[in-house]
């Protein structure tokens, strides 16, 4: 498994071998690089650029098309890959896979409607216009919670928009993104247009920040390394859209449809294993309401079937790595030692080979416990409890972060008090899936700049130019 440079497969003299978090047997080995590589990189993308952005939004947008169905194509291999890899259930990993496609294939079709804007003039003399050009090579860091779609809900927009890029995967998912690059490669993308680096981190990330040919940077991942890769990206003046942490409040009000809301923290908390920056953080209950939650919540997740990825009936899969295993017992037990109960799990799976951990509901949690603070990123729901709705809007809105809130209730008008008074940059109101291509993904305060998906992702990739043309007579 090699790099991907200027439409070449390129083997270096160094590799890694990749584990599977569910067995912890070796998945299989890839070449690594670093800075050498990336601005090797890098160069061929500038070269690419050249021809890119001249070709039509249509044309770019049939190639973008293409890739998409060469993903649909070969959707189950790739889908094992991402669950061998990264450990998520095999249903999940084919959903993904086919939305990462239905991201290609909606920025294939944006590719022809990126339009400009007709400004009316002062002078009548004047004919004023906005253009919208891509901004040239960009950089890209993705994860690995979703090693496919991620890739694509970046490199989707840019390709569109006429850049180029230079992809940097997560170390512990490099082979998605080498499928990726096959399809790519299949389905027409010229060479240069994408290249793929996987390797050293500080090294790629480094050249991309510093190299005065990138002039934007994506990033998805921490909001410590995000912070990192800001200050780096501003001795440049260099443009950046960043995705990093979240801490999701899920509120239910005591009006809420109860089967819903439980069904929905499962779906939010336990999908992944907790492994989203989307994922719920934050139960907040109504008292009159909790003991009935906490029972139905418990047998929910007590009904999830954990264990290996690629068996079809698996629900939860293993967390990523052992460190990602020990922070979230460590979470766990920090709350239990403050005054925590457990409903139920709460526990290492020791019974397993992988890197598992049982799905685990805490009850008599407080906002001055770590695991309030803290992004989980694991299969952990703690429960706090509220009075009122000022009351919980306030603690809610109390923390750095600001991705993804929900709220359930059947009150329509504290619905769009709610909509209006969280302050995230995503609301689902009795939603627990709100995600979709043609709408902005993004969040507030620490959890991000910029979106992604939909216009705005577009435009994310795009310089406006103001243009002013003066004439010697009156145009009209």
């Amino acid at each position: 498994m090699t790099l991907f440079i200027n439409g070449q497969w390129i083997k270096t003299d160094r590799t890694e071998t990749i584990i599977n978090p569910a067995t912890k047997e070796a998945v299989g080995d890839v070449y690594t690089g670093g800075k050498d590589e990336a601005s090797e990189a890098i160069n061929a993308a500038n070269d690419a650029f050249k021809t890119w952005k001249a070709m039509t939004g249509n044309e770019r947008g049939t190639i973008l098309i293409n890739i998409a169905d060469e993903l649909l194509n070969v959707k189950n291999d790739i889908a094992t890959m991402i669950t061998k890899e990264m450990g998520k259930p095999i249903k999940d990993a084919r959903g993904e896979v086919a939305s990462a496609a239905a991201y290609l294939k909606w920025n294939g079709e944006e590719a022809k409607r990126i339009y400009g804007d007709v400004i009316p003039a002062l002078d009548s003399k004047k004919q004023l216009m906005v253009l919208r050009q891509p901004i040239g090579v960009i950089g890209a860091i993705t994860p690995w919670n979703f090693p496919v779609s991620m890739i694509l809900r970046k490199l989707g927009p840019a390709l569109a928009a006429g850049c180029t890029a230079v992809l940097k995967p997560a170390p512990s998912t490099p082979q998605c993104a080498i499928e990726v690059f096959k399809c790519f490669e299949r389905g027409g993308l010229p060479s240069g247009v994408a290249n793929l680096v996987i390797g050293d981190a500080e090294a790629i990330g480094t050249e991309m920040t510093d190299n005065p040919i990138v002039k934007k940077l994506t990033f998805t991942g921490s909001t410590n390394v995000g912070k990192q890769l800001m200050r780096q990206a501003s001795e440049n003046v260099q443009k950046i859209s960043m995705e990093l942490g979240g801490h999701a409040p899920f509120i239910v009000f005591d009006d809420a449809n109860l089967d819903d809301a439980v069904n929905s923290v499962v779906g939010t908390k336990f999908k992944n294993s907790g492994q989203t920056c989307i994922s719920t953080n934050r139960i907040y209950v109504q008292n009159g309401i909790k003991d009935e939650f906490s029972k139905r919540l418990a047998e929910a997740v007590e009904a999830l079937n954990v264990g290996d990825g690629l068996d079809e009936n698996t629900d939860m899969g293993p967390l990523v790595n052992e460190a990602a295993l020990h922070k979230v017992d460590d979470q766990v037990q920090k709350a239990l030692s403050a005054g925590a109960s457990t409903v139920t799990g709460a526990s290492v799976m020791e019974n397993k080979d992988g890197f598992f951990y049982t799905p685990t509901v805490l009850a008599d949690v407080t906002d001055g416990m770590n695991i309030a603070k803290e992004e989980t990123f694991g299969p952990v729901a703690p429960i706090f409890t509220f009075d009122s709705e000022e009351e919980v809007v306030e603690r809610a809105n109390n923390t750095q972060y600001g991705l993804m809130g929900y709220c359930f209730t059947n009150d329509l008008s504290r619905s769009m008090r709610m909509m209006h008074q969280l302050e995230y940059g995503m609301v689902g109101i009795n939603d627990p899936a709100p995600i979709v291509p043609h709408a902005p993904f993004g969040g507030m305060k620490e959890s991000g700049i910029g979106r992604e998906g939909g216009t705005s992702g577009v435009h994310e990739f795009m310089e406006e130019k103001f243009v002013s043309i003066k004439t010697s007579a009156n145009l009209i």
